[in-house]
């Protein structure tokens, strides 16, 4: 079974835990476009693999995966951005980084059965990739930030 996507996200896990290792509390409250945070982006991330862990942990192991529902991502992200803004900065890039790790480990427990059923279903409600959400932030974080 091919489990490329382990590969990439275990990179962008680990670019993520040196990222938030490495800013300071003024980096975190720094400003993003669109009135967000680097800290409230971070926990935007977190939102995201919590959908994914969500989703697993409804499964379970050996269940049958939901058929994919296009939904307003806008409205998700709008919906959330209030919380993810009132999480004290520090905080949110911890949860981002622990639910990171569980999304990951979850993901990579997947039985070949179960893997082949997400596969099955076309999109599955998450990207098995946890990879291409976080890149994307990750890339938008390091473009704010003062060059090292």
């Amino acid at each position: 079974m091919d489990r490329s996507h382990d590969i990439e996200t275990d990179a962008e896990r680990e670019r993520l835990r040196r990222l938030v290792a490495l800013l300071s509390d003024d980096d975190l409250r720094r400003s993003m476009p669109g009135g967000w945070t680097v800290s409230a982006v971070l926990a935007h991330v977190g939102y995201w693999d919590a959908r994914a862990i969500y989703f697993l942990d409804k499964w379970g192991p050996d269940g049958e995966p939901s058929v994919y529902e296009p939904e307003d991502t806008d409205a998700a992200n709008d919906s959330a951005k209030p919380l993810c803004l009132a999480l004290p900065p520090r905080i949110a890039a911890q949860l981002a980084l622990r639910l990171a790790d569980e999304a990951d480990r979850k993901v990579k427990a997947l039985s070949d059965t179960m893997l082949a059923k997400i596969r099955a279903k076309g999109n599955p409600p998450f990207n098995l990739s946890r990879a291409i959400h976080r890149r994307e932030h990750l890339d938008e974080i390091e473009r704010v930030l003062p060059p090292s």
